[in-house]
């Protein structure tokens, strides 16, 4: 039997799809529903290791959590991975088949369509929903054509779709009314009824707005989601809001700077250190002088050797010696931990010409890269104080040299990563560094924190999953959700 499929679209980037799928997954797995995550295609450099080690987004990985599921590369077989402003990697069904720009990628969509398919079925076939996520919006006119983000996939599968608007933005009633205005008949008349997100106020103040829509459409207003103050739940790709300078100094934290890389990938890493109240952490933007700080972690990357260049012209990497020589600690996370090393080699072309970069010299090594990434989720223990940590590797590098010698990780699968001479460097290829408590607790302590708290992230991360599953218990016609879904003769008096 076919699973039931609901679709969720934006009017725009950032409207809140990947925070009401979360919501949606989370409040079906309550009712006892056998539901999945499903994002047919994904542009994003925030990505995830799955169980039959593939790579998919960042967000896809929640959404499985928000379903009590592990992730699998069905859940997002086409991921997009942008290494420069027109070209990207294309990965389908985990795996890397290339770089493409625009062009190339728009001749290679019918077999993105295929892949894209083929997973929905699969998916399909083994759980009662499916829950699907849209990208950017639909009413993109220049990506209609062979569309399999949006309405292209809703069409070929014959599904309901719900269309989510942010009133922060301003002019919500224009997003939706414009968007509805921009699709064929056929698409408009899948549109089941709308959301609007991040609202504040007096509902009542809106009723009158939310009046007008449904009389102007026809089609239903489902729920207003408020504001969610201090929601926290990993981003698909951007960086977050205002990111810059927004650390607030506070008196006895500890001072941790991120430079916010052109292609900086994975910086989900950072978020166990935003959200610690004992941490002050800073992503510091381009033409910014890097600040005194504790402690600089250079981030992942998608397009190294170009980063390293980025962050030299920015007059970076003067700061950064002079922060080792006032006693500062420096931690480099994939892409990061390659900058550390002697030199970056790249004769395959993988993320761009073809050739070789100095690094940064603070690590014995060198680091070649290859064409087959290396994908796995790893557990192991940190050198420093023995904590386990757990994580993922993604990277196409294969880093040497005697600096290995001092690993930072000992994982099961065997040593990883480097700790300087000095003691002051350290580089690890594992994703997911902050997110064990005593780990995490040990490298700030390392970096100068005293009495450090252990919060634990993974409890702060299933709180934000049950806070946004509330939301749509509370604020949403959860009759006319399970009615789309055709699961509104189920017994639950969630449905009520």
């Amino acid at each position: 039997m076919k699973a039931a499929t609901l679709m969720v679209q934006g009017t725009t980037s950032d409207a809140g799809k990947s925070l009401l799928v979360t919501a949606l997954c989370r409040w079906l797995a309550r009712q006892g529903v056998q539901v999945a995550p499903f994002k047919p295609q994904n542009m994003a450099l925030n990505s995830a290791v799955t169980e039959d080690g593939g790579e998919i987004g960042r967000a896809q990985a929640v959404q499985a959590q928000a379903c009590r599921l592990a992730p699998h590369t069905d859940m997002n077989p086409v991921l997009l991975k942008p290494n420069t402003d027109v070209g990207a990697q294309v990965i389908v069904h985990g795996r890397a088949v290339g770089n493409m720009d625009a062009q190339d990628y728009h001749a290679y969509k019918r077999r993105a369509r295929a892949a894209v398919l083929q997973s929905y079925a699969r998916l399909a076939a083994q759980y009662e929903a499916v829950v699907v996520e849209g990208a950017g919006s639909p009413a993109e006119i220049n990506l209609r054509a062979g569309d399999i983000a949006n309405m292209g996939f809703a069409e070929a599968v014959d599904c309901p779709v719900i269309l989510i608007a942010d009133i922060e933005r301003g002019g919500v009633f224009a997003h939706l009314v414009g968007t509805l205005a921009l699709l064929s008949e056929s698409e408009r008349a899948r549109v089941a009824g709308f959301v609007i997100n991040r609202f504040r106020g007096d509902i009542a103040l809106l009723q009158p707005g939310l009046d007008w829509l449904e009389r102007e459409t026809g089609k239903p207003v489902l729920g207003v989601l408020p504001y969610l103050a201090g929601l926290h739940l990993e981003a698909e790709d951007a960086l977050p809001p205002s990111p810059f300078g927004a650390g607030d100094g506070g008196v006895g934290k500890i001072r941790v700077i991120v430079p916010a890389l052109p292609r900086i990938s994975n910086h989900t890493d950072f978020d166990p250190l935003r959200l610690h109240p004992q941490v002050d952490l800073r992503f510091v933007g381009p033409g910014e002088t890097l600040p005194p700080a504790d402690l600089i972690i250079l981030p992942g990357s998608k397009s190294v050797r170009a980063d390293l260049a980025w962050l030299r012209a920015q007059g970076w990497e003067a700061a950064i010696a002079r922060h080792l020589r006032y006693g500062g600690k420096l931690i480099g996370l994939c892409g990061g931990y390659q900058m550390l090393g002697e030199a970056i080699h790249d004769p395959h072309g993988i993320e761009g010409e073809p050739g070789s970069s100095a690094g940064l010299g603070y690590l014995a090594m060198q680091t070649v890269l290859a064409p087959e990434k290396q994908l796995r989720n790893v557990c192991g223990r940190l050198v420093l104080n023995g904590a386990e940590v757990r994580g993922y590797e993604i990277h196409a590098g294969v880093s040497r040299g005697p600096a290995l010698a001092r690993p930072a990780l000992m994982l099961d699968h065997g040593p990883d990563g480097a700790i300087g001479d000095d003691g002051q460097v350290l580089g690890t290829y594992l994703h997911g560094l902050f997110e064990s408590s005593a780990a995490c607790a040990a490298l700030l302590a390392w970096s100068g924190l005293r009495e450090v708290l252990p919060p634990d992230y993974q409890a702060l991360r299933e709180q934000a999953i049950d806070r946004l599953a509330d939301c749509v218990a509370e604020h949403l016609d959860t009759r006319r959700l399970a009615g789309l879904l055709g699961l509104a003769g189920k017994e639950s008096r969630a449905w009520a």
